[in-house]
């Protein structure tokens, strides 16, 4: 069996009893068309990185494999003696406090500026594909800001960074942009087999293309 998960860009292969074989995580110049079973290379994209965590985030635009912006956000958003962030302090405590207060509005207002930044790439170029790295607690103020994104949660060209960011910095949008464009895999014992197979078809594939190139 042949699984696609657009939301990771992770094909899986399994045997009819659900037993993983192999995974193949997309490099960001591959693409997988499920109904043709086939990957396909392209040779330009523009694609957006988010990274936030509570306090901290940093976007960029990649154009050809380079990021061409970025932007770095910083908050605060953080209770210093607790260490927690404001959003969830505001589940159990509530938001009376001066203190507190500050930190709900410098939390909405980085939301904002994120957004901001992020519908100027929209604005400007074609973007083909959109990795976010974000808390399941910070996800609603993403997409619920007062400036609205450009794009919303379900959005094809959106899937998940492959990786835990712990502080989103510059160094890490690069180390992050260059995992994006490597290919990942997975091979259980059981599909050493089907990975072989799979790397012989696609090696045949680009020799038929490169034997039809009209020269």
């Amino acid at each position: 069996m042949l699984e696609y998960l657009p939301k990771k860009r992770k094909i899986i292969f399994s045997t009819q009893e659900q037993d993983k074989l192999l995974s193949i995580r997309l490099s960001m110049q591959m693409d997988f068309e499920l109904g043709a079973s086939e990957l396909k290379s392209s040779d330009f994209k523009n694609f957006v990185l988010i990274l936030i965590r509570s306090g901290l985030a940093s976007v960029a635009l990649v154009e050809n494999e380079e990021i061409v912006d970025h932007k770095v956000f910083r908050s605060y958003m953080v209770r210093k003696k607790q260490g927690k962030s404001q959003i969830k302090y505001l589940k159990t405590k509530g938001k009376s406090r001066a203190g507190s207060r500050v930190r709900l509005a410098e939390t909405l207002e980085f939301f904002e500026d994120i957004n901001q930044r992020v519908n100027t790439y929209f604005d400007g170029y074609r973007i083909d594909l959109i990795g976010i790295s974000c808390s399941q607690t910070l996800l609603p103020y993403f997409f619920g800001s007062s400036t609205s994104s450009a794009f919303d949660k379900k959005d094809h060209r959106l899937f998940r960074i492959p990786k835990h960011i712990a502080s989103p910095t510059y160094e890490s949008l690069k180390n992050v942009k260059n995992l994006l464009h490597l290919n990942e895999v997975k091979v259980e014992e059981s599909g050493l087999a089907i990975f072989q197979d799979f790397i012989e078809q696609e090696s045949k594939t680009k020799s038929d293309d490169f034997q039809n190139d009209d020269w």
